[in-house]
């Protein structure tokens, strides 16, 4: 008699992890869609996820219109570098402090304060755009002191997903976390085209400080259990070390973080570049270079919900290396591409491999730690994907302006391509794991 799967309940299986030999979840039957969304049901994680959806389509039509609002001021490819430089070179500063602080204190107000502060940033940038004050120098300030926010944002924000869900809801979680930044990506850029050409660059900051009222709204309504303060003996710094030094001892994370680290310097820094290649390699205005953004985000949040539906059932390493090397092509294909509907799809299918990448990397490390540790290690973790920016930021800053934008574009594709090669073969004859969390990519 055959089997109606599209009625048959689902199944969830204990298997051996592939590599560690710990035990995890799986489905063990047809895919039940509603499985893209299992951490929705906690009401915690619901709030989280509403309120940050709002505050993300707010950063990016920031984001968006600050890139616009530099290259209009100097036309200075170098300065686009120097400006995502200076957002993102406080974590490589302070990112460690900031897992540290994750890990000491309570997760939600260290939240409150950076959410709050970089809400001011926003607004204090929209009055200097709109009282025609601002100076190129003006916007390198108020991006580093937010990314100074950021890195103690960052590991707070990630370590706190499995206290929003659980343990068992937190790939889902992770997952639908980016799925939300990308949707995001999606509607921030291309409705900041739309008021840059219409009400101008200064209603874009304005609506990202409003933005983050829903986000803050959220985390004060959460319920959460009462949790005993951290206890820990000894100076702040020998607490914030014990983050390095654990990622040192743990090959599994330690791999995965060289990879995001080559990846994060010569393949995501395209996204510094693209107001150039916008206006300068393909000719187009505010409308259309919103769209370009739109599509790298569309591709990214199809990637993030493939994630949270199929990310138990397929091997990771394949999805971490495909990701990148699916990336890496679209990426090249891009950089010799002058037709713009043709640039749309390379950098949604980009977008999409990118986030395949990113999304189960950031779950593997997060399993592979002992809750105590998580803020420190997601510090460390912050510190690579938001410190190799600014490196990737003037890297790509510094080829475009030698050698063209799509001739950097195409050198970064090519070193990511190069770099899951290693990563393959570093990893594809793994021995057995002494104790969890010591293999490789599994």
């Amino acid at each position: 008699m055959p089997i109606n799967r599209a009625n048959s309940p689902q199944q969830i299986a204990t298997v051996p992890e592939e590599i560690t030999g710990q035990p995890r979840r799986m489905v063990a039957g047809g895919v039940v869609w509603r499985r893209t969304f299992a951490a929705l049901r906690h009401r915690n994680f619901r709030l989280f996820f509403f309120g940050q959806l709002v505050s993300l389509i707010g950063t990016w039509m920031q984001n968006t219109a600050q890139g616009w609002l530099v290259y209009q001021l100097t036309g200075s490819k170098m300065l686009l570098g120097v400006v995502a430089a200076a957002g993102s070179l406080p974590m490589l500063l302070f990112g460690i402090w900031g897992g540290s602080v994750a890990d000491r204190y309570p997760k939600r107000p260290v939240m409150l304060v950076t959410q709050t502060v970089m809400m001011v940033l926003a607004f204090v940038l929209a009055a200097l755009v709109a009282g025609g004050w601002v100076r190129p120098w003006q916007i390198v300030l108020l991006a580093a002191c937010g990314g100074v926010a950021m890195a103690f944002d960052m590991p707070a924000r990630q370590s706190f997903m499995v206290e929003m869900a659980s343990r068992d809801d937190l790939m889902n979680a992770i997952a639908l976390n980016s799925s939300i930044v990308n949707g995001a990506r999606v509607v921030g850029p291309a409705v900041a085209g739309v008021l840059m050409a219409t009400t101008g660059l200064a209603m874009c900051f304005c609506l990202n400080g409003l933005s983050f009222i829903a986000v803050i709204a959220g985390l004060l309504l959460m319920r959460l259990p009462a949790r005993p303060p951290a206890q820990h003996r000894g100076p702040a710094w020998q607490h914030a070390l014990e983050g390095l030094r654990y990622v040192w001892c743990n090959r599994r994370v330690r791999i995965l973080l060289a990879l995001m680290a080559a990846v994060g310097i010569f393949g995501w820094s395209y996204a510094v570049l693209m107001p150039a290649f916008a206006r300068d390699v393909l000719g187009v205005g505010e409308n259309r270079y919103g769209v370009l953004l739109g599509a790298a985000g569309l591709g990214a949040l199809l990637g993030a919900l493939t994630v949270a539906t199929f990310g138990g059932s397929v091997r990771p390493r394949w999805v971490v290396l495909g990701g990148v090397g699916w990336f890496s092509a679209m990426l090249l294909l891009l950089s010799v591409t002058r037709i713009y509907w043709l640039c749309l799809v390379w950098l949604a299918a980009g977008g999409m491999g990118m986030m395949l990448f990113f999304s189960t990397t950031n779950t593997l490390i997060q399993t592979s730690v002992p809750d105590e540790m998580r803020g420190r290690v997601m510090g460390v973790w912050a510190l690579v994907f938001g410190g190799m920016t600014p490196v990737g930021g003037l890297e790509a800053g510094a080829l475009a302006h030698w050698l063209g934008v799509p001739a950097a574009i195409g050198i970064g594709a090519v070193v990511c391509a190069l770099a899951a090669l290693v990563t393959w073969l570093v990893v594809r004859h793994n021995p057995p794991a002494p104790h969890p969390g010591l293999a490789g990519v599994s």
